[in-house]
């Protein structure tokens, strides 16, 4: 009788590794991502521009040359767009 236990508590414990595997698994692999330009708040951007070099670092929102990740396939649903747009009063 109790080696059965020990097998049942072996395939148990192996059924409970295997779901924490799998589960880690899916949390390392992040959806396909975009780059999205124009959607940011002030301070939220993923990436430096021109007019500056850091993530975090624009300073109002929505602006055309600033961009975050999202996930793909949904930039233009979100209002922005997949290329830069030019900033107001740049050539």
């Amino acid at each position: 009788m109790k080696r059965s236990r020990v097998i049942i508590g072996s395939a148990l414990a192996g059924l409970v590794a295997a779901a924490l595997a799998a589960q880690a698994d899916a949390q390392q692999k992040p959806p396909e991502q975009e780059k999205c330009y124009g959607i940011s708040k002030a301070g939220q951007n993923d990436c430096g521009t021109a007019q500056h070099s850091c993530a975090g670092k624009a300073t109002r929102d929505r602006d055309p040359a600033d961009w975050q990740y999202v996930p793909k396939g949904t930039c233009e649903k979100a209002g922005g767009k997949p290329e830069p747009g030019k900033q107001p009063g740049h050539k």
